[in-house]
């Protein structure tokens, strides 16, 4: 069974940066299509970047050229450089992967960005 395990997340001032590591408990992402979700306090969980076995990225509209998902195959690690940081970022982050019926999840690391 695969498992994830997120960290890197804290408090952080708006227009700061963070970046938020998933290790793997294996060599996953070729075939596994990778995310980052997160929710808010009073939110419902959403999509905030993924990443699919064939290299292809997507982002929320929210954070399109601010956050950048990317990938270290040999330390099989996910993860989330996150820049420009607004107040309205502040969540829990959770990394997801997906395939076929597996739908798997870390536990989630918090970010908090506030003055």
């Amino acid at each position: 069974q695969v498992q994830l395990v997120e960290s890197g997340g804290g408090l952080v001032r708006p227009g700061g940066s963070l970046r938020l590591s998933c290790a793997a408990s294996g060599n996953i992402f070729s075939i596994y299509n990778m995310g980052w979700y997160r929710r808010a306090p009073g939110k419902e969980r959403e999509l905030v970047a993924r990443l699919t076995s064939g290299g292809s990225t997507n982002y929320a509209d929210s954070v399109k050229g601010r956050f950048t998902i990317t990938k270290n195959n040999a330390k099989n690690t996910l993860y989330l450089q996150m820049n420009s940081l607004k107040p309205e970022d502040t969540a829990v982050y959770y990394c997801n992967a997906v395939r076929g019926t597996a739908d798997i999840w870390g536990q989630g690391t918090q970010v908090t960005v506030s003055s």
